[in-house]
């Protein structure tokens, strides 16, 4: 399996760095990873889908944000509009390759991503496998915050986010485009397959997100498998992750 790096060109500069596997099987199919926040492509799950898809044959893309890993940029300038926007570069990247459809990918605010750019683009999207994904991404940032911090991010522009895995300032943009996003519309319009994983010991994203979106979406071909040990990265699951992404992918081609 050769995964060889790749630069996509950015409307208006600017390029996103990545990594592609070109497949050998069916040359219209992708499988593209969509990681979470403060992380980047090259992490262990990434590397076990990675290692799935070359074992069916399949096309695979891995590409950082912008702000993240190398592609490089501020943290300060993400924007959910921009990770919809990024994923539209990669759509376009790979329908170049000959990839017209696409099987998403995305842990935490990748799944948030995945999941809104196939809302978005149901006629490229076959399914998606969302981990841990972060539905209430934007509203949630805001809703923990009291009064007096949501008026200081405003006054300054500026909140930093700290955690085990980023330190970290953000825009006050990204919290402007939270009404674009409600989790329940999301789930309302819901039209794509999609299978779904959720630790129940995540103490990130709360596994109550997931089964909110099960029960509200109407669209019949959604299950979501929780973990009873499974914290918020699930890296302990990445090789059955990896084999249930090849399996449903498959059903679906």
């Amino acid at each position: 399996m050769t995964v060889d790096p790749v630069t996509l060109p950015l409307p208006g500069g600017g390029r996103l760095a990545g990594d592609y596997l070109s497949g050998r099987g069916r040359s219209d199919f992708a499988v593209v990873w969509c990681h979470g926040f403060g992380s980047h492509r090259g992490g262990e799950k990434a590397a076990a889908v990675a290692a799935e898809c070359g074992r069916r044959g399949w096309a695979f893309a891995a590409v950082d944000f912008r702000g993240h890993g190398a592609t490089g940029g501020a943290m300060h300038d993400l924007r959910a509009s921009g990770l919809l926007s990024d994923l539209g570069v990669i759509r376009h990247f790979l329908a170049e390759q000959g990839h017209a459809r696409l099987g998403l990918v995305g842990s935490s605010m990748g799944g948030f991503a995945a999941a809104w750019f196939a809302h978005a683009n149901p006629d490229a999207v076959v399914g998606c496998v969302l981990l841990a994904p972060a539905f209430g991404f934007l509203h949630r940032r805001w809703d923990r915050l009291t009064e007096a911090e949501r008026a200081e991010w405003q006054r300054t522009g500026r909140l930093r986010v700290v955690n085990d895995w980023v330190d970290a300032e953000i825009g006050y943009g990204l919290i402007e485009e939270r009404d674009r996003y409600h989790a329940r519309d999301l789930a309302n319009g819901w039209r794509t397959p999609a299978l779904l994983f959720h630790g129940l010991a995540d103490d990130v994203v709360p596994a109550e997100d997931s089964l909110d979106f099960l029960r509200r979406a109407e669209y019949p071909h959604v299950e979501l498998r929780l973990l009873k040990a499974g914290d918020h990265r699930l890296t302990a699951y990445k090789d059955e992750i990896a084999s249930e992404v090849g399996r449903f992918f498959g059903r679906l081609l």
